[in-house]
């Protein structure tokens, strides 16, 4: 019995501290987000796989599409699935790091590929609208003023600080910043998007996903840090060596998301976590893109681990840190082009996977239909 009551009190104790800790990184707004999050239907996920393997077909001989629509089932509960209503949504803001010289591109590049991705100029955005996928190009933090209607303004504040000068925002601005994001996935719930991909424009972010990426997996940033946009192998030397700086300044607590992304993130980082939060509390399949995208990715599952379940990949990013970010989140992402552009340009593609998934749930005879006797495959599945 005292053994019984040690550990009761132990566990009371463990769900106090957990609850405390919660409450001190996020707000309600977010708390309710993560709280709402619920596990796969796996009822659902049963019968996608039992009626799978009615399908005319060697048993599993589709492979990672069937996995997808077992998944697509355990989403929305349903056995057959279609995504008829694709969205990309794309974070937009400026990063102060970039005044320490870790990018090739000027700052100004941010703005004015936003506003080219409204026109479908951007690599990702004439994919989307070969693919009749829609856009939505926000705001959250642009350092520049400007006059385009079709980006969706929801700036916080106009770009961060460099984090060698301190901290990149306060923690209420990048909690600010994850709500952004969770209201986006519910409006693209309400007006019916079937499926969302999270992409970004931001120059620097990928010094700062590094910094945020280090700190989540414990993995020095010298070994994940790559080149972005492309750099030189001298410019690449100093990046490493800002980001560390920068870790080494700001002190984050690497067990609390909101810290990290507060102190050494970005507000396009911190949007995007939000998206994925959202899509998964609204039960949404979410895409994720490149190396931006899975490190958001990554914050939204460390926030709650149920939401990575809604979480699909798309191709594999030639950024160093993005496997490690891929095994973290235990994906495999689709495609292997050898892409790195970010934008959210592998989501038009994954969205093709995706529906190529749903095709075989709903078009494909069974062998009853295709009037095959599967006897033989008794035994074997």
């Amino acid at each position: 019995m005292i053994g019984e009551k040690f550990f009761y009190i132990l566990f009371q104790l463990y769900a106090t501290l957990k609850t405390t800790i919660m409450n001190s990184m996020t707000d309600p707004v977010i708390l309710r987000t993560i709280n709402a999050i619920s596990p796969l239907d796996e009822s659902a996920m049963k019968k996608a796989a039992a009626y799978q393997d009615s399908l005319a077909m060697p048993p599993g001989s589709m492979g990672e599409l069937l996995k997808i629509g077992q998944r697509l089932s355990g989403i929305t509960g349903k056995l057959h699935n279609t995504l008829p209503k694709k969205r990309i949504i794309v974070l937009c803001a400026d990063n102060g790091v970039v005044e320490e010289g870790v990018s090739s591109a000027p700052q100004s590049v941010t703005l004015a590929q936003a506003i080219n991705m409204t026109k479908n100029l951007t690599g990702m955005s004439a994919l989307a609208k070969h693919f009749k996928n829609e856009v939505q190009v926000v705001d959250v933090g642009i350092n520049a003023a400007y006059k385009c209607p079709e980006v969706v303004d929801k700036s916080i504040r106009r770009g961060t600080n460099s984090f060698l000068r301190g901290e990149a925002m306060t923690r209420e601005e990048a909690l600010s910043a994850l709500k952004v994001g969770i209201e986006l996935a519910h409006t693209a719930k309400s007006e019916g998007i079937s499926v969302v991909g999270v992409g970004e424009m931001g120059i620097g972010n990928t010094t700062t996903s590094t910094a945020v990426l280090s700190l989540l997996t414990g993995v020095p940033p010298a070994q994940i840090t790559g080149r972005g946009g492309c750099i030189t192998d001298e410019m690449l030397a100093h990046k490493k060596e800002v980001i560390e700086k920068g870790v080494a300044l700001n002190k984050p607590n690497k067990d609390d998301v909101i810290d990290v992304l507060h102190k050494v993130g970005g507000l396009d980082l911190a949007a995007m976590c939000g998206v994925f939060l959202g899509c998964a509390e609204c039960k949404l399949p979410v895409v994720i893109d490149g190396y931006i995208s899975i490190v958001a990715a990554l914050c939204a599952a460390r926030l709650c681990p149920l939401a990575k379940n809604h979480f699909f990949p798309s191709h594999l990013s030639e950024e160093a840190g993005y496997k490690l970010a891929m095994t973290e989140l235990s994906l495999v992402p689709y495609l292997n082009l050898g892409m790195r552009l970010g934008e959210g340009s592998g989501c038009p593609l994954a969205f093709e996977i995706m529906d190529a998934a749903c095709v075989i749930m709903n078009d494909m005879a069974t062998f009853e239909q295709a009037k095959i006797d599967d006897g033989y495959l008794k035994g074997l599945r």
